[in-house]
């Protein structure tokens, strides 16, 4: 679904050539073309054949885009971002459609296919889109649908990551953990300004917008700033959860250091020991007597027995 337009004549829309509907501008109750953003063409035709002012054309074929809503004239520079419909590896998590909408009139350019365009390309065809108004509220309240229970998925997914924090699964909770922040960070950096376009548009001073328009888009920018929320106490609960990890970690590091120490402890005096009896000298006490080695291992044992008991006692050992 690269290019395409649809041109409404009073009934149902049908499809038509981009060239056809940019005649039809003006005419028709209903034009929408959507041109493809990686066309060599589709800049001049935005200049050419819709005759769109310089600015208007140089945001609609902006490489990098924000949602963001700005009146021109008698009609409105819209970006919004939604989820792709392809999974594509230089895309960004939320791929953005740019529109000009002004009355009768929709152009929208995109990079990448956003999931919900689809569905409303067949709303379109099927006559349930009558006006400009009708068509960037269903478009919101699809994108909103849609990018909800992805949030939500975050939400659970952080939800599970808890229930199995354990120091023995910290190096793959970790990496779970982490995968899903930085999924939120990159939903929040456009879901926040978002939230704010479709309000700045509810409010905008147009004739082609009703007032069941402005519901709707309100009701899409407050369901953008509950996602908002959510995905803030996610980026916040994913940072705590990595500050438990690590402290785990270190408590087991900890552990463990303290368990080495006190072996290295309980055998520094029976290597002592060992070791000055070993000497290869005259003089070692009872060096002829048949018991004398298994004094000497009696005594070793002693010792340690000994030495983790006081360990024991102070609490080192539990």
């Amino acid at each position: 679904m690269k290019q395409f337009a649809y041109v409404d004549d009073g009934a149902t829309g049908r499809v038509v050539s981009p060239e056809e509907a940019a005649h039809a501008n003006g005419a028709a109750k209903l034009v929408w073309i959507h041109l493809d953003q990686k066309d060599d063409a589709t800049e001049a035709f935005l200049a050419d054949k819709l005759k769109l002012n310089h600015i208007v054309v140089s945001a609609l074929t902006a490489l990098e885009t924000r949602p963001r809503c700005e009146a021109m004239g008698e009609g409105a520079l819209i970006n919004l971002r939604g989820l792709s419909l392809q999974d594509e590896p230089e895309a960004d998590e939320l791929v953005s459609i740019r529109m000009w909408i002004g009355r009768g009139c929709i152009v929208s350019v995109a990079r990448y296919t956003m999931r919900p365009l689809p569905t409303l390309c067949d709303a379109f065809k099927a006559g349930k889109v009558k006006d400009p108004g009708d068509f960037v509220a269903m478009l919101a309240d699809l994108i909103t649908a849609d990018l909800d229970p992805d949030v939500a998925e975050l939400g659970d997914q952080l939800d599970e990551c808890e229930l199995m924090l354990d120091a023995s699964r910290t190096f793959r909770l970790r990496r779970e953990i982490a995968g899903t922040r930085a999924k939120a960070i990159e939903y929040r950096r456009f879901v926040a300004p978002q939230r704010q376009a479709l309000e700045r548009l509810s409010a905008l001073d147009c004739d082609w917008l009703e007032e069941d328009d402005r519901l709707h888009l309100g009701e899409s920018a407050d369901r953008f700033a509950r996602m908002a929320e959510e995905l803030e106490s996610i980026r916040e609960r994913a940072a705590l959860m990595h500050e438990q990890i690590t402290d785990l970690r270190a408590e087991v590091i900890d552990t463990r250091a303290l368990l080495i120490s006190i072996v290295a402890l309980i055998f520094l005096p029976l290597t002592f020991l060992t070791g000055l009896l070993g000497m290869n000298v005259n003089g070692i006490p009872f060096a002829h007597e048949p018991w004398a080695f298994w004094g000497v291992v009696g005594v070793c044992v002693l010792m340690a027995v000994g030495i983790a008991a006081w360990f024991r006692y102070a609490h080192w050992l539990r």
